[in-house]
């Protein structure tokens, strides 16, 4: 289906903006405040934010293991166990913002890179845009943090990744669909590194 015919299919569903304005702006995130027109007519607000986007790599060693951190995150007051990722910086490629957040966070760089498709974590409230990818070929040197990040790095076969994820004990909602897209992807192209 192309996506003209989507877009006519779904004609009977889009808002429309009346008026949009800033409620608040930060140093990464604006929250707008909108008016949009329903498809019945009636007006209705929208509040959201604008976020600049990010990118999720799946980094997987030689032995097929899974490049992981720990870090807290503020707004929930807990540590969690992510992929490593980052917010893509104006004008930059997005293949470039995984490269440069692999080697900042975790001191990897990779040979290798596929895009595994992209995921919208919070469809009611932002735009935001995630784009996955899968990195292998991985060399370890130093890591380039900045200075407001503190984290562990270390590594997970697959397998105890996947198991982590079912039983809860991995809630980040990029590293689940990241990893979901990953195993998926490595059973299809078994030559790809990993124990999968």
């Amino acid at each position: 289906m192309t996506q003209e015919k989507v877009v006519d299919q779904d004609q009977h569903l889009i808002e429309t903006t009346v008026s949009s304005a800033i409620m608040a702006q930060g140093n990464m995130l604006t929250v707008r405040y909108d008016e949009a027109r329903l498809p019945n007519g009636v007006i209705s607000g929208r509040e959201y934010v604008i976020h600049p986007g990010a990118v999720v790599v799946v980094a997987l060693t030689p032995a097929g293991e899974v490049v992981l951190e720990r870090q807290f995150r503020y707004p929930l007051k807990q540590v969690f166990i992510e992929l490593p990722a980052g917010k893509i910086d104006p004008g930059e490629p997005v293949l470039t913002t995984g490269q440069r957040e692999l080697l900042e966070e975790t001191g990897y760089t990779a040979q290798s890179w596929v895009k595994l498709g992209v995921q919208h974590p919070c469809i009611g409230y932002s735009n935001e845009v995630i784009h996955i990818y899968l990195a292998t070929g991985l060399s370890l040197g130093a890591h380039a943090r900045d200075i407001d990040e503190a984290m562990d790095v270390f590594v997970w076969p697959f397998e105890r990744v996947m198991q982590a994820i079912e039983a809860g004990d991995i809630t980040d909602s990029k590293t689940m669909s990241a990893m979901l897209l990953a195993e998926r992807y490595l059973r299809l192209h078994p030559q790809t590194e990993s124990l999968v």
